[in-house]
């Protein structure tokens, strides 16, 4: 696939030449986590949505082993990663010393999970929740997929 076509899967069009991170839009960690990537993607690859609007359903819906994952997630080339295997695909592709984060690759991944499952756990309490869903600026509402 060349960088204008599209990855079709059920209901979803994302371009190929993109990353799409579905994402928790009630929690103030996980919408702060975008923000950081949204400043710093500096070859314009990431595209987001949250896990319940209707991409990201129609994504988890093509994924059977994820319906019921509480976490980040990226559809990356037809695939789609969870937990610190999808941090580690963030970091990979933003700019600056990120990509340098894929040295944590060198733990097992049940470690790598551990950790993220304790802050996921902990992130309503530590970090707070919105009522409702996150609603993109103006300047960067074209990044999201709804």
């Amino acid at each position: 696939m060349n960088s204008q076509q599209t990855e079709s899967n059920g209901t979803f069009n994302i371009p190929s030449d993109k990353i799409l991170v579905l994402f928790d839009g009630h929690c103030n960690l996980c919408n702060g986590a975008v923000q950081f990537v949204i400043k710093r993607d500096r070859r314009d690859l990431f595209r987001f949505a949250s896990l319940s609007w209707p991409v990201g359903q129609s994504v988890i819906s093509q994924f059977p082993t994820f319906h019921d994952v509480d976490s980040i997630l990226v559809f990356k080339d037809g695939k789609l990663y969870a937990k610190s295997d999808a941090a580690l695909i963030i970091s990979r592709n933003l700019g600056g010393a990120w990509p340098g984060l894929a040295a944590f690759r060198i733990f097992p991944k049940l470690f790598r999970d551990g950790v993220y499952d304790f802050i996921a756990r902990n992130r309503y309490r530590w970090f707070g929740k919105k009522d409702s869903c996150m609603i993109p600026e103006r300047d960067v509402s074209h990044l999201f997929l709804k």
